[in-house]
């Protein structure tokens, strides 16, 4: 089975402390302790050897085996960074302010953890100066795919069917359904491409969507298809596809966060004026409806009407209930 690309990374960092403190360790010794085979064991004493000692790189870790035992033929390069006073530079120290206040901020860290954070990043702070200020103005947005990029890649590598449960903002409905992956990619945001069972037709889902995933015993058997060139983008509208205005508040901001589009030009009241295409226009009019005050369709007119009466239905017909 093909090894998963986030376990390999986490099982070599594991590595490395283990093999330091084991020098001449039998090759049949680490794979049981780690529980894979000796081919994988392999594969990752393939990779060590090509990283460094520090966080810039520093010296190559010497890493041999001979087939039965394994050798570090340099154990004391780490020892001897780790002795020298840590000095970072600008772009680490910043690098590691902005991770470790948004790790502060994640749901379930238990707070003694999320208290020795916090000191740890106040000293930090200190000892960075200026640089810590500028740190200040960035910030780190976690999206809830962690898991679920580890389930696809799994899936993927498996070749397994994945069951999911999706939202689709443009129908604002969570949906579940049966999918055969096929890649993962980021175009801003991390997706995954997949043959859906639901629509019969490839889709593809954003993972900080997936509310959640399970790999099922199925084989994944997706049709033939051509994979999609992304280098100019995940949404290529056609020339021929209209183009529709949208002006949202500040409520309504979220808009541009969730649908593709060409411009999002800021507005003086702190919302936005986005434009895209689409070749099914009339499925915004859903979209005007949930932002209500937080929005409108600007252009086409045609669109705009047929939203604004849309609305007032939907009022009336509210305003008719006992």
């Amino acid at each position: 089975m093909a090894a998963n690309a986030i376990d390999q990374t986490r099982r070599m960092l594991s590595l490395v402390t283990y093999l330091r403190e084991r020098p001449g360790a039998h090759v049949q010794d680490v794979a049981r302790a780690f529980g894979i085979s000796e081919d994988e064991l392999i594969s990752d004493l393939d990779v060590l050897p090509m990283c460094g000692t520090s966080f810039r790189g520093g010296d190559l870790l010497d890493i041999d085996t001979d087939g039965d035992r394994i050798w570090w033929r340099n154990p004391g390069a780490l020892g001897a960074e780790a002795a020298e006073p840590l000095r970072l530079a600008a772009d680490e120290a910043t690098a590691l302010l902005v991770a470790a206040r948004a790790v502060a901020t994640l749901p379930g860290l238990r707070e003694g953890d999320r208290d020795a954070l916090l000191r740890a990043t106040a000293k930090l702070e200190t000892a960075a100066g200026e640089v810590a200020g500028a740190s200040s103005r960035l910030s780190v947005t976690f999206e809830s795919e962690g898991g679920v990029f580890a389930e696809v890649d799994r899936a993927i590598s498996e070749r397994r069917r994945l069951w999911l449960r999706y939202y689709s903002p443009a129908r604002d409905e969570l949906t579940e359904r049966e999918v055969d992956p096929i890649r993962l990619f980021a175009v801003g945001h991390t997706y995954m491409e997949a043959w859906c069972r639901l629509s019969e037709a490839r889709r593809t889902f954003r993972l900080d969507r997936v509310a959640e995933i399970r790999i099922l015993d199925d084989p994944s058997a997706p049709p033939e298809i051509e994979l999609r060139d992304l280098s100019e983008g995940l949404v290529q509208p056609s020339a021929e596809d209209p183009e529709v205005v949208v002006e949202v508040g500040p409520g309504g901001r979220w808009v541009a966060e969730y649908y593709p589009h060409d411009s999002a030009e800021e507005l003086p009241d702190g919302g936005l004026r986005i434009t895209l295409r689409t070749p099914a226009p009339a499925s915004l009019r859903r979209l005007a409806l949930r932002l209500g005050r937080d929005g409108r369709i600007v252009a086409p007119q045609d669109l705009a009407d047929s939203a604004r009466q849309a609305a007032a239905e939907a009022l009336a017909a509210y305003d008719g209930q006992d």
